[in-house]
């Protein structure tokens, strides 16, 4: 017994993941979407993508969209004072199936507004749908999600809807670090069964990569003006829209939804140092926000890389009495979750078991953005992020 009460904190997160942990449901399939919309009616969308230095990426999100089997759909790129073209790419791109292709040429931006919101805003204000889908420049998009998604907000009697689609990770640093990233996000939301009620408002995340919603919902909470100086923009709407007693949905869409936000080890510390420390605070209750800045950089090394390490000095005898037995069996189990977690995530399961080098890359991510506290650079903009309320 005296054996086992070292290996506690292991122990215990097993059982809060398989207490807690609620993946959201999947999206309702096309036929079931087509009855739903014929009952109801397909109300007309405006597809938002705000796009600043997207080269890599602008004519691939928009040809996904533009596939999209939706009857009543428009697209509105906000080209947010691109340096590289992006623009140009964008306006070459065929409408396809989509009513309108617009590329609106971004203004510039005011004081006290940060560059995202400002662009939703701009694509907002000249949007026609009845629905507003906010989804990012980095997207992919299956020809029959637009239908499934609008279908599943009917569904659910929401607001609004946010997805959860597939992270794609394609170079070394994205398959080491992005699940050990994904996971602390899935421990601090363990339950997306459920839509968001004001009761729990606090708890309430939506993923800007996509947020569908209603054109009456979006401008009763103020639209992107009510967190037009927020850093994590997606999840301050949600607690927003949950607070002012609107419903938010969330489901699962990894087989018709995928993203990859960064493609180096330069973009994932400068992507998260960004939204980590921001997001963290706005999920937190003030009492415990101090505590934040120590544990979230603590608590991936002491989980993660201390238990392989003690074992390793172990090995190479430099403890007198050899490895403790429950650093033996911890690193094993742990080396078995990560293979299998990355596997999930759609990575080979063999980087899953450099999991301690992932957590001491994402401590250093955690402990960095909370050092640089209220300062944010991305994109090549400086910026005084708000402070959590």
């Amino acid at each position: 017994m005296n054996g086992l009460v070292p290996a506690l904190p292991w122990l215990l997160l097993a059982l809060f993941l398989a207490l807690r942990a609620r993946p959201p449901r999947p999206l309702p399939s096309l036929e079931r979407a087509r009855a739903l919309l014929g009952e109801r009616g397909a109300p007309r969308v405006s597809v938002i993508v705000p796009a600043r230095n997207e080269v890599h990426n602008i004519e691939t999100v928009l040809r996904s969209l533009t596939a999209s089997v939706y009857p009543r759909f428009e697209v509105i790129v906000v080209d947010d004072r691109s340096e590289d073209g992006t623009g140009d790419l964008a306006r070459a791109v065929d409408a396809g199936n989509a009513e309108r292709v617009v590329v609106i040429e971004g203004e510039p931006l005011p004081e006290g507004w940060l560059g995202k919101p400002w662009a939703c805003a701009q694509g907002a204000r000249a949007a026609t749908g009845d629905l507003l889908l906010f989804t990012d420049a980095d997207t992919r998009h299956a020809p029959d999600l637009l239908a499934r998604a609008v279908a599943a907000r009917q569904e659910d009697g929401a607001d609004a809807l946010s997805l959860v689609g597939r992270q794609l990770m394609e170079s070394f640093w994205e398959r080491v670090v992005m699940p050990q990233v994904i996971l602390t996000m899935t421990l601090r939301f363990p339950d997306l069964r459920r839509p968001f009620r004001a009761s729990r408002w606090r708890g309430a995340v939506a993923n800007g990569q996509y947020i569908l919603l209603d054109r009456g919902t979006y401008d009763a909470v103020g639209g992107h003006e009510a967190v037009r100086d927020e850093v994590v923009e997606d999840q301050r709407l949600a607690q927003e829209l949950v607070r002012a007693g609107r419903v938010l949905s969330i489901r699962e869409a990894s087989d018709t939804f995928a993203t990859r936000m960064y493609r180096s080890l330069t973009e994932l510390v400068e992507g998260w140092s960004k939204n980590v420390a921001t997001g963290a605070r706005a999920a937190t209750p003030p009492p415990a926000r101090p505590l934040l800045p120590v544990l979230m950089p603590l608590a991936p090394v002491a989980l993660w890389v201390f238990p392989p390490v003690l074992l390793l000095a172990g090995a190479a005898g430099w403890l007198e009495a050899g490895s403790p037995a429950w650093a033996v069996w911890v690193s094993g189990l742990s080396a078995l979750f990560w293979a299998g977690w990355t596997r999930h995530l759609g990575a080979p399961a063999w980087y899953g078991l450099l999991y301690p080098l992932g957590a001491g890359v994402t401590a250093a991510i955690f402990l960095r953005s909370f050092a640089r506290g209220s300062r944010v650079r991305w994109k090549g903009r400086d910026y005084l992020a708000a402070p959590p309320r």
